[in-house]
């Protein structure tokens, strides 16, 4: 397989997690692409890249790129990712994918038809337990899944942001900020790549840390309907001290399954068994752990996103994955993730009232 040459846009996460994960999957990272030309600089050569530069049109120039990943904040994401799709470029832009559906469809309709592959960085497709869960219920060991919860408390903003995130646009709702959109996507990921297309939410979105007001929220409760007809509860509220917790679990007739911690477990009538993670579902060991707290999430990001980069990898060589692999989210997966946090936003803003979510 050819080694494929990337530009990184996007010197935060985009140095943090991107460039080691696109590198552990075969890329040869030749840029880094940034606003601040210093910062930019000093993030290069702390990763070795040969060029930092503020131009993105510049960075594509480089003889031989063909993929660009983006990982600028989500009101950022259009420009970039139209300008690399109309160079010719695959692209892998970070998730939330982007503030509107409108700016979605926009960047799913520009990658369809330029042809390049396009994907979504939500690397948690690949996390062992969320991938056993997924094979458990394809399995059908379960009957057919009829009910689902999630939840999660933690203290994860309740003393402000950390500083693996941007406090740039992380609280502010006019530039995609808020828990929803930061991690629920990943929550409604999940639930779609596990039980299929949600239809309906009804949804409450508050603020329960002490922040200003206007801030985005830093917690949501949803209930959502499928195409099946099963339903799902999920909250999260990341302003909550005390002792932190979370679980998902999936309900069917038979049986059920769920995840706690790193752990997944299949509820049966025999009694309760955790799960050994499958050979080909096992990820990278995570770094050596870091005083830098910037890294203080990496050891839970890296391993799945070297896994998401080895699939971007794949894709553009044209090999096809198996059916029984975390399937491959693209920008349809950005696309219909955001069709549901815009119901959501619309079923809070109206008391928590059933809305459909748009087809797209």
């Amino acid at each position: 397989m050819d080694v494929v040459s990337a530009i990184v846009v996007g010197s935060s996460f985009g140095g943090r997690i991107q460039v080691p994960a696109l590198r552990a999957a075969g890329f040869h990272v030749v840029a880094l692409v940034g606003r601040d030309s210093v910062r930019t600089k000093q993030r290069a050569a702390e990763l070795d890249v040969p060029l930092a530069c503020t131009d993105l049109v510049e960075a594509m120039a480089v003889p031989g790129v063909s993929a660009v990943a983006i990982s600028t904040p989500p009101d950022a994401h259009v420009a970039p990712v139209l300008a690399a799709i109309a160079a010719g470029k695959h692209v892998l832009c970070e998730k939330p994918f982007a503030t509107s559906a409108a700016d979605a469809r926009r960047m799913l309709r520009a990658a369809e038809a330029a042809s390049v592959v396009h994907m979504l960085g939500t690397e948690f497709r690949w996390a062992p337990d969320e991938a056993m869960v997924r094979r458990v219920i394809r399995s059908g060991i379960l009957g057919e899944p009829a009910l689902a919860s999630f939840v999660q408390h933690s203290a994860l903003v309740a003393s402000g942001l950390p500083k693996a995130f941007n406090d740039e646009w992380w609280f502010d709702p006019t530039r995609g900020g808020g828990i929803l959109n930061a991690a629920g996507v990943h929550v409604i990921d999940r639930f779609r790549t596990w039980m299929g297309e949600i239809v309906a939410v009804s949804a409450h979105l508050q603020v329960i840390g002490d922040r200003p007001a206007g801030s985005a929220e830093d917690s949501y409760t949803l209930t959502l309907r499928f195409a099946s007809g099963a339903i799902a509860s999920a909250q999260h509220c990341a302003s909550a001290f005390g002792t932190p917790s979370r679980i998902t679990r999936v309900f069917g007739r038979l049986g059920s399954v769920w995840t706690d911690g790193t752990d997944a477990w299949l509820g049966y009538r025999d009694g309760s068994h955790r799960l050994d993670v499958a050979p080909d579902l096992q990820v990278p060991l995570p770094p050596a752990p870091s005083a830098d707290p910037r890294e203080a999430f990496t050891h839970l990001e890296l391993g799945p996103y070297v896994r998401l980069a080895e699939r971007f990898r794949d894709e553009i060589a044209g090999m096809t994955p198996s059916a029984d692999a975390p399937p491959t989210p693209t920008f349809h997966d950005g696309l219909a993730a955001q069709l549901v946090i815009d119901a959501a936003r619309r079923s809070s803003a109206a008391d928590g009232i059933w809305v459909e979510v748009d087809e797209a």
